[in-house]
């Protein structure tokens, strides 16, 4: 089919502002791509070439014509606030609305509205909508409401819903949660490496946290300030060989590192820490490029505080993320540690 065939095409001739959204068309003459809709002169049939989004284009090697510059910065605003205010109207119903009810409220159509949507957050509502009663859940399980309430409080219609996901939302059961991690059982170690203090914690699920930093009270408050009534059991000789395996990796990463883990975190999160740990050893990537990989290219921010989230020093390698530019920055535990990995990493 030619592109005079292509019903983009004629989208294209009727400079059709609902098909902004579709598609871009970049224009091998000139290295520019426009919205369907744009002013511009039009280009020859044979010189177009389509593509689903800008980034592609962007990948592609064409750069956003000035228009398309200005009406994208102005969109992107918009989107931002339709979304906005898409998440407050999310966090205040009583139960989770439907992606029906979300679109007319943004006022725009459900595909629209679930493309932009999760452009902007990372997540789809269905799972923004998930994770805010997860959330809720936490919080009222720490105050003095009972279980049921809490869950009813949240937005979940009933226990059953909820009992099924307990174990990824809360890693344990709710009533134990709610207890600060009373009956669950938390083994752990501190040790000293080249970066100093470490510490190793592994529930039943896997290891739950690597914690670095100058002090080992400190990083002993940290772990019990997560679960003050869970019981925390020093190491014995086995779990020490877990701290030992971790400090290996630390000192030479061509060792390796793979652990089960217990990862707690929102949807969003864990496909980040996913992302962040397909980095090979060795290389690194940027904020911007994460966010692109794991299909939301405007969320490069969010992947920023999904990194500075992270409790699992280098078995979630978050210190492999740098600036666009190249520059180390932002790293939960020390800049000056991010450098030193990299630096052994790359003599890997």
């Amino acid at each position: 089919m030619t592109n005079e065939q292509d019903p983009r095409w004629a989208a294209i001739l009727a400079r059709d502002p609902k098909a902004d959204t579709l598609f871009v068309y970049g224009v091998k003459t000139t290295g520019v791509y426009c919205r369907p809709s744009s002013a511009s002169r039009l280009p020859r049939p044979e010189n177009v070439e389509f593509f689903e989004t800008p980034a592609q284009a962007e990948a592609a090697g064409y750069r956003p014509s000035k228009r398309a510059t200005g009406d994208q910065t102005q969109r992107t605003a918009l989107d931002a606030q339709r979304v906005a205010d898409a998440c407050h109207y999310i966090e205040q119903a009583d139960t989770p609305p439907s992606l029906n009810a979300l679109a007319a409220h943004a006022g725009l159509s459900p595909f629209h509205f679930h493309r932009i949507f999760k452009a902007v957050t990372g997540l789809t509502p269905k799972a923004y909508a998930s994770a805010h009663r997860s959330r809720k859940v936490r919080e009222r399980l720490k105050g003095q409401n009972s279980v049921t309430d809490a869950l009813y409080d949240a937005g979940f219609n009933s226990n059953s819903r909820f009992y099924e996901s307990a174990g990824q939302v809360l890693g344990m059961k709710p009533s134990d949660y709610k207890a600060g991690g009373t009956n669950n059982t938390i083994l752990f170690a501190v040790g000293q490496c080249s970066l100093g203090a470490i510490l190793v914690a592994q529930s039943t699920r896997g290891v739950c946290a690597i914690l670095l930093g100058d002090d080992p009270d400190t990083l002993v408050r940290d772990l019990q300030d997560q679960f003050p009534k869970a019981d925390l059991v020093g190491a014995d000789h086995r779990f020490e060989q877990l701290i030992a395996q971790v400090v290996g990796f630390i000192e030479a990463p061509a060792l390796g590192l793979d652990l089960p883990l217990d990862l707690r975190g929102t949807a969003f999160q864990e496909r980040v820490w996913q992302a962040l740990r397909d980095i090979p050893v060795g290389d690194t990537a940027s904020y911007a490029q994460i966010a692109e990989r794991i299909g939301v290219p405007q969320s490069f921010r969010a992947v920023a505080q999904a990194c500075g989230a992270n409790s699992l020093a280098v078995a979630i390698p978050c210190h492999r993320v740098v600036r666009s530019n190249g520059e180390v920055s932002g790293y939960r535990w020390g800049v000056e540690r991010k450098r030193q990995l990299l630096e052994r990493e790359r003599k890997h």
